[in-house]
């Protein structure tokens, strides 16, 4: 009898701790989303800004910036409503549709999408890439790595700089990086900067808004594809380096 009443304490514990992660997993992606949706809520604001601050652009330019504003609310619009359907999700069960994907037109997107954070000050954005590299990946994932770890340079670079977005393939992958001039980057946090809530800058993050979660998504994603993510911060330069595998590699 004490063995049996043992043995169901030990599965009611168990199962207690099974429903504890289940809830850490889904308060974490509720977080996650959270943070995903202020990236094109961003966008749409910033380039409604720009249409209401500069009344005399060219109709060209006008179209454009009304381009990107309604893509970006569209895909506001899908992650609402991935907020409804919170309970259905869980870390484990994402799965990414793959597929062959032109990187350099990826590339290209995103620095347009990220203009109104570059203009404030003088920043630009310069792209190294051929114009037939690809990657295999998620396409919707990937341009979420990419945006969260373009969006760190912008905010960690010098004003009147250039951050420099370098891509090509070799074997066995793709290799991106992510370069900015700024403030080093300390070997004790270059060990931390892909936690969960890490920081770097309490003040200025504050300020932004930001909660520390934009790194920590990059890297979930890069290893749900299977591949590889790097920070290197020396003399000023820092460089996110992002190794992405032609095929998913197989999950233990």
């Amino acid at each position: 009898m004490e063995e049996k009443l043992n043995s169901v304490n030990a599965t009611l514990n168990r199962q207690l701790y099974d429903i504890q992660m289940a809830e850490k997993k889904k308060d974490e992606l509720v977080l996650y989303l959270a943070h995903d949706i202020r990236t094109p809520l961003t966008s749409v604001i910033g380039y409604l800004k720009l249409l209401e601050e500069m009344p005399d652009i060219s109709k060209e330019q006008q179209d454009k910036f009304i381009h990107v504003t309604l893509d970006k609310a569209l895909r506001l619009e899908v992650l609402v409503n991935e907020f409804f359907d919170i309970t259905r999700f869980n870390r484990q069960d994402i799965e990414l549709a793959t597929t062959e994907i032109d990187l350099y037109y990826m590339l290209m997107q995103l620095s347009d999408e990220v203009y109104p954070l570059l203009a404030p000050e003088h920043k630009k954005v310069e792209i190294r890439a051929d114009e037939n590299c690809k990657v295999y990946g998620d396409a919707d994932k990937l341009a979420r790595i990419f945006n969260n770890i373009l969006k760190n340079a912008i905010a960690y670079s010098n004003p009147d700089s250039t951050i420099v977005i370098s891509a090509w393939e070799e074997p066995p992958g793709t290799v991106i990086l992510f370069s900015n001039q700024g403030q080093t980057i300390s070997p004790e946090e270059q060990q931390r900067i892909f936690d969960k809530f890490y920081r770097r800058d309490e003040a200025r993050q504050t300020n932004s808004g930001g909660a520390g979660l934009g790194l920590a998504i990059a890297k979930e994603l890069v290893d749900l594809h299977g591949g590889t993510i790097r920070v290197m911060s020396e003399n000023g330069r820092t460089t996110f380096k992002v190794c992405l595998p032609r095929r998913k590699m197989p999950t233990a």
